[in-house]
């Protein structure tokens, strides 16, 4: 996780970023609100802490020009006001939670991955499809590097699933013969039998159940990888 992080006490800022980062995150740490908000426009990070009482802008106005300037990223206030109505107005400038200080780190880092998963489901927040990407359903085939996404996580899958996912994204709509998915998932490998591929075939239907998408066997024909309805 890439995390802003906007405090402008210099040992509480040390303190936090040396414990986020110990708890794999990689923190960039500032205690300007004009630098903060210069930081986030130029390079969105996936999550934003922010403390209110900042030199330069404060943290409320950080939130508000950033949402102003159309920035979605999750954000976390921290905050030693201890009044229902600072809350609310950093609620409502947009924050997506809040902690008042002080506060435990273990609580701090489970909000963070919390607020940056909920945005992770929602489909805008998705990676963008490359431009030659091939989208089936939830899945994306970023050809260019390889990968396998399912929404907007890379799908777990061993060497030949990857290969088998590979040939069959490789024409989407068209079954692809059995024949020619045993020799690209075994590559000049004469000592695999030719059944074999059947079991490749058998786990990765596994895999694909609930995804949306349906592995089908078409007799005389091969196998075809279809959306769900």
């Amino acid at each position: 996780m890439q995390l802003l992080l906007v405090e402008d006490d210099p040992a509480m800022q040390a303190t936090l970023q040396r414990s986020l980062a110990r708890r794999g995150m990689e923190v960039t740490a500032l205690g300007d609100g004009r630098a903060a908000l210069a930081q986030w426009t130029s390079r969105p990070p996936d999550a934003v802490v922010l403390d209110l009482t900042l030199p330069g802008l404060d943290g409320l106005q950080v939130l508000q020009q950033a949402r102003a300037q159309g920035l979605r990223t999750p954000v976390l206030l921290l905050t030693a006001r201890g009044t229902v109505g600072d809350r609310v107005l950093g609620l409502n400038a947009g924050a997506d939670d809040y902690l008042p200080k002080p506060f435990d780190l273990d609580e701090l880092e489970a909000r963070l991955r919390a607020l940056v998963r909920r945005l992770g489901d929602l489909p805008e927040a998705r990676p963008a499809a490359g431009a030659g990407a091939v989208v089936l359903g939830a899945i994306r085939y970023e050809k260019d590097s390889g990968a396998i996404y399912l929404g907007n996580e890379v799908m777990e899958l061993t060497p030949r699933e990857l290969a088998l996912m590979h040939a069959l994204l490789a024409q989407p709509g068209h079954a692809v013969a059995k024949e020619r998915l045993y020799e690209l998932v075994f590559p000049g490998q004469l000592d695999v039998q030719y059944e074999a591929i059947e079991v490749v075939v058998y786990r990765l239907r596994k895999k694909l159940a609930g995804t949306g998408l349906t592995l089908m066997t078409l007799r005389g024909l091969g196998y075809l990888l279809k959306a769900d309805p």
